[in-house]
């Protein structure tokens, strides 16, 4: 006996081998969904104990230097630095910048330098659950964490996990690793002109320094060591008090 989908003909064993498929795939995304949804509740309570960038780091020779520290004891103005140094709207959006991704669109269209359009929270889902490459699949991956991450976490925890995993430096995690990289001291107590010079490294940590930072580095750093006033006074960092 056969079955007559159209103008094509389907045997028994076919379409049961179909539906094995069909099933499998099913159960498939199934698994990922609650997988990954499983994965950010934890990490909602417990800090990320390492990256696929931290590892890959690491296996390529350059060292892992990390220290976690609650968003309660980072000096503000680390918070208010990258604020106006990645994501203006941090407190606003719902995960998605999409004024930002117009504009970079625009800009990348013009040609030169290629610029994004990532909010803290996408830079957050990407760097905690994912690689840093991976083209349109990396994208759509990062798209579904973003939405996990603002839903379960909540923009606090958001901050902190960023703060913790962000690399601010060649094999160096963190902003109080960062702080006592560049600095000597831990990230308690941060003047806005060093966590201006932390943020200013932050989208190129392997090509930049924090230490007598030079050329665009400098000038980056001091524009958001002022940036910094500007975030507190006009409550840019309003969701983090």
């Amino acid at each position: 006996m056969t079955l007559m989908t159209g103008n094509r003909t389907r045997t028994p064993r076919q379409r049961s081998l179909f539906m094995r498929v069909l099933r499998g795939f099913i159960f498939g995304v199934l698994c990922f969904v609650l997988g990954s949804i499983l994965w950010v509740a934890v990490y909602r309570f417990v800090p990320p104990p390492m990256t696929l960038t931290m590892l890959g780091n690491a296996i390529s020779g350059n060292g892992l230097t990390k220290s976690w520290m609650p968003l309660s004891r980072i000096d503000p103005n680390m918070a208010r630095a990258v604020i106006a140094g990645e994501d203006g709207h941090f407190c606003t959006h719902h995960g998605f910048d999409f004024e930002a991704i117009e504009k970079a669109m625009q800009r990348n269209a013009r040609g030169g330098r290629i610029r994004g359009g990532s909010t803290i929270s996408q830079q957050t889902a990407k760097n905690v659950f994912l690689i840093q490459g991976g083209g349109y699949p990396r994208k759509a991956l990062e798209a579904w964490f973003t939405v996990l991450i603002e839903t379960i976490w909540g923009k606090r925890r958001i901050m902190e996990v960023y703060l913790n995993v962000a690399e601010t430096g060649i094999g160096t995690y963190g902003a109080n690793a960062g702080a006592q990289r560049y600095f000597g001291h831990d990230a308690t107590h941060l003047s806005p002109s060093e966590a201006g010079r932390i943020a200013a490294v932050l989208p190129l940590p392997k090509k930049r320094d924090a230490i007598d930072p030079r050329g665009f580095t400098r000038r980056h750093g001091n524009v958001l060591s002022h940036w910094v006033g500007i975030v507190r006074n006009d409550g840019l960092d309003s969701c983090l008090r």
